[in-house]
């Protein structure tokens, strides 16, 4: 868990996105969601996948309990999360609140 909080302090905005093994058509499509996003946001925020199966300690720490589940951090500190699928626009719009 201390590599997941040397991960949260950045000062850009990071959004991970923490999912489960998914179908392949689910993950195909949040695949291409969160490039989307990623190629949109360039090198201003992060955006990173974090499997909740390999991570229980942190899922269990973060009370991770839906796939997916988004959390926006910044500076060590959570500024948004939300469970459920989300568009690629809705996430570029959100994480852009905190550049």
């Amino acid at each position: 868990m201390s590599k997941f909080g040397d991960l949260i302090k950045s000062d850009i905005p990071i959004l991970i996105d923490f999912y489960s093994n998914r179908e392949e058509a689910q993950e195909e499509k949040a695949t291409e969601v969160l490039l989307e996003v990623a190629t949109n946001l360039g090198k201003r925020a992060r955006v990173i996948k974090i499997n909740i199966e390999k991570n229980e300690v942190l899922t269990k720490a973060l009370q991770i309990k839906n796939d997916p589940t988004f959390i926006i951090y910044q500076n060590n500190e959570m500024k948004w999360r939300q469970s459920g699928s989300q568009k690629a626009s809705t996430l570029i719009n959100l994480v852009e609140q905190f550049l």
